[in-house]
Parts: structure tokens; C-alpha cells; sequence
């Protein structure tokens, strides 16, 4: 099983079409959504998380892109800085995955990048600014 986490940007014009339901469809690929933003008429961006074989991949991929969507891989990464960090846990109460958690009973925010979604939410939250992104050095679809 093959799996990218992909990052969709729909136009408004497309944005109100049901162009991700025929990734299952046609293309038998599952997907489970990170983060969305797509409302009616307005720009939108869907995260997602996209598995299935190499082929059916290249094809959705190709699909998405074909109906306008731009479709970029998740090639970033979010990064902690422990100097900058105050351990206040501001970022614990966006993180839809659970990778920033306060450990008890020191209760210091720990970050668990395995379990990071890139989906940015805790970057502005943090007060001190210790959350960045940053770029990965391999960015490619199909590595």
C-alpha cells in the first residue's frame, strides 16, 4: 500500500464539485482528511492523507489535476525549537493528532513528528513562536 500526504487547493470555481468522492470511485484509493477548508464559491484547501496502489495513485493524481485542483505534496515538516519554547501547551489544544502533548507530571509540551499531520494549526498558536515549518529535502510525489 502506497501513501502520500497531499495538500489540495481548489479554485473557487471548482470548489463546490465533488472531485475528491471519485478518488474512490474510479481510482479505489482511500483517503483520510487532515484539515479542510472548502466552502462554497471561496478558494479551499483539503489535507489528506492518500492510500493506495502506485498506479491507481499516479492516475487520481493526474484526475485531481486534470479538474484544476492544484495538488502539492506535504514536502514540509513542522519543527519545535526546545530554546523558544515555554512549555505552555497552547499548541496541545489544536493538535487534531496528538503530537504535541503535555507529559505529566513535568508537564513539558512534548512533540511526537511521527504523529505530525503538517496541518499548521499549532504554528500560529504558539505564543513564544517556537512551531515552524519548514521544507523537507525530498519533495517528490512518487519517491
Amino acid at each position: 500500500m502506497y501513501s502520500k500526504i497531499l495538500i489540495l487547493r481548489f479554485s473557487k470555481t471548482i470548489a463546490h464539485k465533488p472531485i475528491v468522492c471519485s478518488l474512490v470511485r474510479e481510482y479505489d484509493l482511500t483517503f483520510n482528511i487532515l484539515n479542510a477548508t472548502v466552502l462554497p464559491r471561496k478558494e479551499g484547501v483539503l489535507v489528506l492523507e492518500l492510500y493506495g496502489n502506485k498506479k491507481n495513485f499516479k492516475q487520481g493524481v493526474k484526475y485531481l489535476e486534470d479538474q484544476g485542483v492544484l495538488v502539492q505534496n506535504a514536502g514540509q515538516e513542522v519543527e519545535r525549537s526546545e530554546k523558544v519554547c515555554t512549555h505552555c501547551g497552547a499548541c496541545t489544544a489544536v493538535c487534531p493528532t496528538g503530537a504535541l502533548y503535555i507529559c505529566r507530571p513535568e508537564m513539558a509540551v512534548e512533540f511526537d513528528q511521527k504523529k505530525c499531520s503538517v496541518c499548521e494549526l499549532c504554528v500560529p498558536a504558539c505564543p513564544p513562536k517556537a512551531m515552524k515549518v519548514r521544507p523537507m529535502k525530498n519533495n517528490s510525489f512518487f519517491d
